[in-house]
């Protein structure tokens, strides 16, 4: 959630963030007229209860006559403290209850507006000229033997699906691949748990407005995640981290969940957007002053895999309606779709700055040595999406896919073959 003392110093800089999200700035009024009101009621509290224990300490030493005096004082005092802790309360559980409901400020320089406000950063590559009519995903994944629609709607339903043969070495090569690099380049490994606890879901922001897509188990009362993101948020929660230990970075291969609320008759057709799919995380904890600077980071660790891919791909930057409450600042990259003819996501990095850490109380020790809230941030890596670029992009008249050079030592070819071809 956000800070408190931070948005009564500049609650301007609260309302602006609201507009930019397409969000009503009135709240900002609610929360400081809650804040004041709450604040008032403790000092009430506190100065009733002052005088109660004063009141309480005279009644030894007072004479018969005042003795009687100060017992009616002492219980009408009792009434006014009890009810002064009660109003402070409820106010607290009102400003807490608003305050979760309030997205994270958006960065500045943020592009405004909503889901086709944002702005191109950059283009990579060029989108390839095919000398015939190039297929699309599914076709090929069906000659390849690769993925298989039917039986896993048969299964499971609609937008499930198997991936099968060549298309199950491709993902687990992929996702190795991306594993490989994120190693290498510092992060620790991690296979995080998919079911989590409410307060984690609800300490990462994934239970405000776009609660409709997750899965919930009421049997158990635990969520099913959307990306590792959820249970290396909550890794943390409640720890004070060392300072010297900062940036500490996690990379978090799980499968993950979405029910695709309200996508009904959008991407029906293949893997684009589905119900389960697998993914390959970054999370980073590190101070807020290097937040910044470590998104930009894991922004040019995304572009790595999406060169090694030789995927043409353009950088954008997302718009502040477009954002989750969590993120302050988001960069997608979006691969070439050619049967498309459009670019649609791979990757999403997105700054939280604090946001989560004080929902999850992750804090670490400064060299004051006074705990702060970290900051976290977070970043795909690969995930079952990408097949969809790496078949379409790289596939040949025959139907066959030539597999990146970069990708071929985890797949364990070169080319993968139509089903049946010798």
């Amino acid at each position: 959630m956000i800070d408190l003392r931070a948005l009564r110093d500049d609650p301007d800089r609260l309302r602006a963030s609201q507009r930019a999200r397409g969000e009503d700035d009135a709240v900002v009024d609610r929360l400081l007229d809650l804040d004041s009101r709450r604040r008032a009621a403790l000092t009430r509290f506190e100065t009733l209860r002052a005088e109660q224990k004063s009141v309480g300490k005279s009644v030894s030493k007072a004479s018969p006559e005042e003795r009687e005096e100060l017992l009616t004082r002492a219980k009408s005092l009792a009434a006014e403290v009890k009810e002064a802790e009660a109003e402070a309360d409820r106010l607290g559980e009102e400003l807490d209850a608003t305050l979760k409901d309030v997205p994270n400020l958006v960065e500045e320089g943020a592009p405004e507006g909503g889901v086709d406000d944002f702005t191109v950063l950059e283009e990579i590559g060029t989108p390839r000229a095919f000398d015939f009519t190039p297929r699309d995903h599914l076709e090929l994944g069906e000659m390849l033997g690769a993925i298989d629609t039917e039986r896993g709607a048969k299964v499971s339903g609609a937008r499930f699906y198997f991936l099968t043969g060549v298309g199950a070495m491709l993902e687990l090569g992929l996702l190795n691949m991306a594993m490989q690099q994120a190693v290498a380049s510092g992060f620790t490994p991690m296979v995080p748990p998919v079911l989590v606890k409410p307060e984690t879901m609800e300490g990462t922001g994934f239970l405000g407005a776009h609660a409709d897509e997750v899965y919930h188990l009421p049997a158990d009362d635990l969520y099913l995640v959307g990306t590792s993101e959820v249970p290396l948020a909550g890794y943390h929660a409640g720890e004070i981290l060392p300072a010297d230990a900062l940036p500490n970075r996690y990379i978090g291969w799980s499968s993950c969940f979405r029910r695709e609320a309200g996508s009904y008759g959008k991407d029906t057709r293949g893997i684009i957007r589905v119900h389960q799919f697998n993914k390959v995380e970054m999370f980073v904890y590190t101070r807020p002053d290097q937040a910044h600077e470590e998104h930009r980071r894991l922004l040019g660790w995304e572009r790595d895999m999406l060169d090694k891919l030789e995927l043409p791909y353009r950088v954008v930057d997302i718009a502040g309606g477009d954002l989750g409450s969590s993120a302050a600042r988001k960069f997608d990259c979006e691969a070439w779709i050619p049967t498309q003819g459009r670019y649609r996501e791979l990757t999403s990095t997105s700054n939280c700055t604090d946001f989560q850490s004080r929902r999850l109380n992750i804090r670490y020790r400064d060299a004051d040595g006074k705990p702060r809230f970290a900051a976290t941030l977070n970043g795909t890596l690969a995930t079952t999406r990408w097949i969809v670029a790496i078949l379409e992009n790289h596939q040949q008249a025959d139907g066959s896919v030539v597999v990146p050079e970069a990708l071929r030592p985890f797949v364990g070819r070169d080319v993968l073959e139509p089903a049946g071809k010798k």
